[in-house]
Order: structure tokens, then C-alpha cells, then sequence
């Protein structure tokens, strides 16, 4: 919920219903070092994400980004494990990195999540396909904004790179 505008005197309703239906989305800001190229990539799920969609996530990226793949995130549970471990074994080009735990400052992916919900607050869709749907559209507008991507790395605190 965010703030909303309404005549002076009329406070504003929203009606709303609890629903369980959910989405689940991994995402993850890419910069070409050569070429300081930046991209979004991103999966949307209908279920919790588990250690086999990080797995596909990340094999998502290797095939559409070349050279060494390095992957900075949080020291989330879905994010170590046998299955993630096997995936760097197989493909020596990725390399995970870890950010400090409860560093969300310093993840600039916290960016992404916070234009898109600012984007999205305050709708109350339908159904979970309307909200897919919008989802995807607010995510689709920030991956082709270089200027909303550069602003999601400069925005956080990792040391400035793009300098």
C-alpha cells in the first residue's frame, strides 16, 4: 500500500480479499564489464522458488551472457546447496559470490523490487494472472531503462564500478 490522493473529507477505500494464490520471482541485474552493458533478467514462478529454479535461473544467464558469470547475491538458504554446488562444478565459468548477510543496502536488485512496487501499489488485480501480467509489463519497462538500471547499481552501496 502506498499513499493515495481523494477529496479532502472522503478517505479513500480499498476493498481487498485474502488470496493464497502467489508468484515467486528471481532476478538479477547483469553489467558487461567491457562494453558497461546492462541488462534484467528475470523468472516468474507460480510456487515458492526452490533450490531447482535457482538452478535454471542461473543456466538462463549462462546461456545469454558470455565470459565469466559472476554472481553476487544474499546468503539466502535457496542459494547454497548441493544442487547450486554441482552447477559451478559443471560450468567453471560461474562464480558465486555472497553479500554480507542482512546487507540488503548493498544488493542492487533491492532497486529493481523497489520501482516495480512502487509501480504496482495500490492495484488490486483480479486474479494472479492479471497481477503476472502487469508484473511482467513494470518489469519489461525497467529492463529497457539504462538509466533505471544504473540508478538500481549507483543507488546501492557496493562500491561504485561504473564509474
Amino acid at each position: 500500500m502506498r499513499k493515495t490522493w481523494a477529496p479532502r473529507g472522503h478517505t479513500p477505500l480499498l476493498r481487498f480479499w485474502q488470496r493464497h494464490d502467489r508468484l515467486s520471482v528471481i532476478s538479477g541485474l547483469s553489467v558487461s564489464p567491457g562494453r558497461r552493458h546492462l541488462g534484467l533478467y528475470y523468472r516468474l514462478h507460480r510456487t515458492n522458488i526452490h533450490q531447482a529454479e535457482v538452478c535454471e535461473f542461473l543456466r538462463h544467464l549462462l546461456r545469454h551472457l558470455r565470459g565469466p558469470v559472476i554472481v553476487l547475491w544474499d546468503n539466502g538458504r535457496i542459494h547454497k546447496g548441493p544442487p547450486i554446488r554441482a552447477l559451478c562444478h559443471r560450468f567453471p565459468r560461474l562464480h558465486l559470490e555472497f553479500l554480507p548477510p542482512y546487507a540488503p543496502e548493498l544488493n542492487p536488485d533491492e532497486g529493481i523490487w523497489t520501482l516495480t512496487k512502487a509501480t504496482l501499489a495500490n492495484g488490486r488485480p483480479d486474479c494472479v494472472t492479471t497481477l503476472a501480467r502487469d508484473l511482467l509489463a513494470t518489469l519489461r519497462r525497467v529492463r529497457r531503462s539504462p538509466a533505471a538500471l544504473r540508478g538500481c547499481i549507483t543507488g546501492s552501496d557496493l562500491p561504485l564500478f561504473l564509474r
